[in-house]
């Protein structure tokens, strides 16, 4: 019988800082627990999980690509936590929204049937990219009206900031625990919990029907599979490729630079070996090891609608097999 599962929601806009956070967090959990992941992003490709593949024992990843993820009685996302919870059976879950989902609207979900008695949802976190706000960027309407519920306001990426524009950024903000850090460093002990709800009947999951996997099977090294999503004003363009594609760093790095993006996220197989990136415009790309070998992954969020076939010829051009 799975039951009251301490349930964290980890919210807040594009490139704050929650796929750090839960890395974070994965180097602090207890021997005793297992942990459930379930990562959501706009894209179709699904980065973010490879962007933290991990051997660890007691941690499972699962992912719901493609949407905002502002409905979780969609089909996706059913499967997506219903096959975590089966599978890994955790005793602490952890979900990550997309940055251009609604927080509160997840959360008064994931309250209700069917995952009321089985998940026990913890008070909130909202992950912010102080930087942005000390610079005047406005949140979305749907990011900022989850403020004054959240149980922890998580002001990243602070280690620039002096103490006025501290005290500026803190009086546009409601009245929450809040705490500044920077790479979302935050010992696991300060996550606001509560006490889970008192119900009469235990829950049990049903099965759920099976919802199709883009397919990655490659004849040969040639064959890419990209996709492409729109919604409203935000654009997604991702691509897998077979693992033994190889892509020279430079010219990759080159490639992102002539692009127009908010967002890009990469693991790739390089000359210098497998290799992440995780970058938003006027960033430094930085490069970092990675232990994910499965397959080549690449995607763009934009603001304009991509263009398939120039972005693709381009980007083949950054491998050194084309």
């Amino acid at each position: 019988m799975i039951e009251n599962i301490p349930t964290h929601l980890i919210a807040g806009p594009l490139g704050a800082g929650k796929t750090t956070l839960l890395k974070q967090l994965l180097h602090q959990r207890p021997s005793g627990e297992t942990w459930g992941i379930l990562i959501n992003e706009f894209g179709q490709i699904g980065i973010d999980a490879a962007l933290m593949e991990n051997d660890a024992q007691g941690v499972a990843l699962a992912e719901v690509p493609g949407g905002c993820l502002c409905c979780v009685n969609g089909l996706p996302f059913q499967v997506g936590l219903n096959r975590l919870l089966r599978k890994a059976r955790p005793t602490r879950v952890f979900i990550e929204a997309s940055g251009l989902g609604h927080p509160l609207r997840l959360q008064q979900q994931l309250v209700a049937p069917p995952w009321q008695g089985v998940l026990a949802l913890q008070p909130l976190i909202m992950v912010l990219d102080a930087g942005q706000l000390a610079s005047g960027k406005p949140l979305a309407e749907s990011q900022r009206l989850a403020l004054p519920e959240a149980g922890l306001l998580l002001l990243n990426k602070s280690a620039g900031l002096d103490a006025v524009a501290k005290r500026t950024i803190a009086s546009s903000l409601p009245e929450r625990p809040t705490i500044w850090c920077d790479e979302a460093n935050i010992s696991f002990d300060l996550l606001p919990t509560t006490m889970a709800p008192a119900r009469n009947e235990p829950t049990t999951l049903t099965d759920a029907a099976a919802s199709p996997d883009m397919p990655a099977l490659w004849r040969t090294t040639q064959d890419w599979h990209c996709m492409v999503q729109s919604m409203d004003d935000h654009h997604s363009i991702g691509w897998r490729m077979h693992p033994d594609v190889l892509f020279d760093p430079e010219a990759l790095q080159s490639w992102l630079a002539t692009q127009r993006w908010i967002r890009a996220k990469g693991v790739v197989h390089t000359t210098g070996g497998w290799m992440a990136f995780n970058a938003l415009p006027g960033e430094t790309i930085t490069w970092q090891h990675s232990g994910w070998n499965k397959d080549n992954r690449i995607e763009l969020l934009t603001a304009q609608r991509p263009d398939r076939m120039a972005l693709q010829n381009s980007l083949r051009a950054a491998t050194s097999t084309h």
